[in-house]
């Protein structure tokens, strides 16, 4: 996917070295829930309930809390009930910033996401302002060291992917988001450690922050949206030299 920053890796890394266990937990529960709401509860018959219960598995969430939180989903088990709401607008130095929310609560939600973009330099933008910046995909994450580039390629085009591309410590693998599920699977049956293998929205262009000071304040937006407990995802347009990323977070 050309023009896509490295900035699902660092999400990724970020993410794994950062997140509380727990506040990770609930999120993905909550993803689960809401899936299972939608869809049913039919792992086979919900391709998006596989993908999430898939990614509470690569991050370890036990057995039983995803499955009461599909039961929870489906009524089974009395829960709360989520809205999925997906908020838009700018961090500084003009990058597109798009937000994926499960709240409860939507006019609280709603007023704490346009403080923290204002209070960090950005601006809450009306729906559509950026989601056409950005592209819904499937993407998956390879360790360099468990597989060369060529025998990756053949494996990931033969089931589907549509790019391969490098990120560093990782490939990233990019599909269809129909097509995840069948990629993934592919890799794991072929024997190819996947770091991790999600539903995401790339950037079709990017910004470059080449500076340490202009990062760190795209990243305090993003930081703080993040912190949050309703919100879900974050995906922004920028791209971040290593270097510069490094300075950032020193």
């Amino acid at each position: 996917m050309s023009g896509h920053s490295k900035w699902h890796s660092i999400k990724h890394q970020k993410g794994a070295a950062d997140a509380a266990r727990g506040k990770l937990f609930a999120r993905l529960a909550r993803q689960i829930e809401v899936a299972a709401r939608d869809g049913g509860g039919d792992l086979e018959a919900n391709p998006t309930l596989r993908t999430m219960v898939q990614k509470a598995r690569d991050a370890s969430m036990p057995k039983d809390n995803i499955e009461r939180a599909i039961k929870r989903g489906t009524g089974e088990l009395e829960g709360v009930t989520y809205e999925n709401i997906n908020y838009e607008g700018y961090a500084t130095n003009g990058v597109a910033v798009y937000v994926e929310v499960l709240t409860d609560n939507r006019n609280r939600t709603g007023a704490d996401i346009k403080n923290i973009f204002t209070r960090n330099g950005g601006s809450l933008s009306e729906p559509g302002a950026v989601a056409w910046q950005f592209e819904r995909k499937g993407v998956i994450l390879v360790p360099k060291a468990a597989v060369s580039e060529d025998d990756l390629m053949l494996a990931a085009l033969d089931a589907g992917a549509e790019d391969i591309e490098d990120q560093g410590d990782a490939w990233q693998v990019t599909t269809a988001p129909t097509d995840l599920h069948a990629v993934r699977t592919a890799l794991d049956g072929g024997g190819i450690t996947v770091t991790s293998a999600d539903l995401t929205m790339l950037p079709s262009t990017t910004i470059a922050l080449s500076d340490a000071s202009s990062a760190k304040s795209v990243l305090r937006v993003i930081d703080a949206l993040e912190e949050h407990d309703d919100v879900q995802n974050v995906y922004a347009n920028f791209d971040i030299p290593d270097d510069v990323l490094q300075s950032a977070y020193a």
